[in-house]
Protein backbone atom coordinates (compact mmCIF):
# COMPACT_ATOMS: atom_id res chain seq x y z
CA UNK A 1 0.00 0.00 0.00
CA UNK A 2 2.79 2.45 0.90
CA UNK A 3 4.57 1.61 -2.33
CA UNK A 4 1.45 2.54 -4.33
CA UNK A 5 1.07 5.84 -2.46
CA UNK A 6 4.75 6.59 -3.03
CA UNK A 7 4.44 5.88 -6.75
CA UNK A 8 1.35 8.09 -7.06
CA UNK A 9 3.06 10.92 -5.19
CA UNK A 10 6.06 10.59 -7.47
CA UNK A 11 3.87 10.88 -10.55
CA UNK A 12 1.40 13.54 -9.41
CA UNK A 13 3.68 15.75 -7.28
CA UNK A 14 5.85 17.15 -10.09
CA UNK A 15 2.76 17.97 -12.17
CA UNK A 16 1.17 19.87 -9.30
CA UNK A 17 4.35 21.86 -8.63
CA UNK A 18 4.57 22.69 -12.34
CA UNK A 19 1.05 24.14 -12.16
CA UNK A 20 2.03 26.28 -9.16
CA UNK A 21 4.96 27.74 -11.10
CA UNK A 22 2.76 28.47 -14.11
CA UNK A 23 0.13 30.14 -11.93
CA UNK A 24 2.81 32.42 -10.44
CA UNK A 25 3.72 33.64 -13.92
CA UNK A 26 0.04 34.29 -14.66
CA UNK A 27 -0.33 36.15 -11.35
CA UNK A 28 2.65 38.36 -12.22
CA UNK A 29 1.15 39.13 -15.63
CA UNK A 30 -2.19 40.07 -14.03
CA UNK A 31 -0.57 42.27 -11.38
CA UNK A 32 1.51 44.04 -14.02
CA UNK A 33 -1.62 44.81 -16.05
CA UNK A 34 -3.26 46.18 -12.88
CA UNK A 35 -0.21 48.36 -12.12
CA UNK A 36 -0.15 49.56 -15.74
CA UNK A 37 -3.77 50.69 -15.39
CA UNK A 38 -2.91 52.56 -12.18
CA UNK A 39 0.05 54.21 -13.91
CA UNK A 40 -2.19 55.32 -16.77
CA UNK A 41 -4.70 56.84 -14.31
CA UNK A 42 -1.82 58.63 -12.58
CA UNK A 43 -0.65 59.99 -15.93
CA UNK A 44 -4.13 61.28 -16.75
CA UNK A 45 -4.22 63.23 -13.47
CA UNK A 46 -0.61 64.44 -13.29
CA UNK A 47 0.27 64.66 -16.98
CA UNK A 48 3.25 62.34 -16.76
CA UNK A 49 4.28 58.96 -15.41
CA UNK A 50 6.16 58.82 -12.10
CA UNK A 51 9.92 59.14 -12.44
CA UNK A 52 12.17 56.21 -11.63
CA UNK A 53 13.07 57.94 -8.35
CA UNK A 54 9.41 58.40 -7.41
CA UNK A 55 8.71 54.82 -8.41
CA UNK A 56 5.49 52.94 -7.94
CA UNK A 57 5.16 54.49 -4.47
CA UNK A 58 3.76 57.57 -6.28
CA UNK A 59 0.63 55.51 -6.91
CA UNK A 60 0.01 55.35 -3.17
CA UNK A 61 1.26 58.72 -1.92
CA UNK A 62 1.40 62.00 -3.80
CA UNK A 63 4.81 63.37 -4.70
CA UNK A 64 4.95 66.82 -2.99
CA UNK A 65 5.26 68.77 -6.24
CA UNK A 66 2.19 67.05 -7.73
CA UNK A 67 -0.12 66.96 -4.69
CA UNK A 68 -2.58 69.49 -6.18
CA UNK A 69 -3.34 67.21 -9.16
CA UNK A 70 -2.93 63.80 -7.53
CA UNK A 71 -6.24 61.92 -7.11
CA UNK A 72 -4.92 58.70 -5.61
CA UNK A 73 -4.28 56.35 -4.15
CA UNK A 74 -4.48 54.58 -7.48
CA UNK A 75 -4.55 51.08 -5.99
CA UNK A 76 -7.15 49.62 -3.62
CA UNK A 77 -4.52 47.75 -1.60
CA UNK A 78 -0.82 48.16 -0.85
CA UNK A 79 1.71 47.83 -3.65
CA UNK A 80 1.99 44.12 -4.39
CA UNK A 81 5.20 42.16 -4.44
CA UNK A 82 5.66 39.81 -7.35
CA UNK A 83 4.69 36.15 -6.73
CA UNK A 84 8.32 35.40 -5.80
CA UNK A 85 8.18 38.07 -3.05
CA UNK A 86 10.33 40.66 -4.82
CA UNK A 87 9.29 44.24 -5.65
CA UNK A 88 8.27 44.93 -9.22
CA UNK A 89 10.87 46.91 -11.14
CA UNK A 90 9.84 50.25 -12.61
CA UNK A 91 11.87 52.59 -14.82
CA UNK A 92 10.72 55.79 -16.52
CA UNK A 93 11.55 56.77 -19.14
CA UNK A 94 12.31 53.54 -20.98
CA UNK A 95 13.01 52.83 -24.61
CA UNK A 96 9.98 50.66 -25.37
CA UNK A 97 6.42 51.11 -26.65
CA UNK A 98 4.99 52.03 -23.22
CA UNK A 99 7.60 54.63 -22.35
CA UNK A 100 8.20 52.88 -19.04
CA UNK A 101 9.49 49.50 -17.94
CA UNK A 102 7.45 47.54 -15.39
CA UNK A 103 8.46 43.97 -14.80
CA UNK A 104 9.41 41.07 -12.55
CA UNK A 105 12.63 39.13 -12.90
CA UNK A 106 10.76 35.84 -12.49
CA UNK A 107 11.52 32.90 -10.26
CA UNK A 108 15.32 33.18 -10.52
CA UNK A 109 15.46 36.93 -9.69
CA UNK A 110 17.99 37.37 -12.51
CA UNK A 111 17.80 39.16 -15.84
CA UNK A 112 16.67 36.92 -18.69
CA UNK A 113 15.83 33.29 -18.23
CA UNK A 114 13.32 30.87 -19.71
CA UNK A 115 10.07 29.40 -18.49
CA UNK A 116 9.28 30.46 -14.91
CA UNK A 117 12.71 32.13 -14.73
CA UNK A 118 11.87 34.49 -17.61
CA UNK A 119 11.32 38.19 -16.99
CA UNK A 120 7.63 39.12 -17.06
CA UNK A 121 6.08 42.45 -18.03
CA UNK A 122 6.92 45.57 -20.01
CA UNK A 123 10.64 45.15 -20.35
CA UNK A 124 13.30 47.73 -21.12
CA UNK A 125 15.18 47.21 -24.37
CA UNK A 126 18.34 45.30 -23.73
CA UNK A 127 21.39 45.35 -25.95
Amino acid sequence: MLVIIGLLAGLVGPRLFGKVDTSKVQTAETQIRMLRGALQAYRLDIGRYPSTAEGLAALMQAPPEDAAFWSGPYLDDDLPLDPWRAPYRYVHPADNLQGFALYSLGADSAVGGKGVDADVGYLPKRS
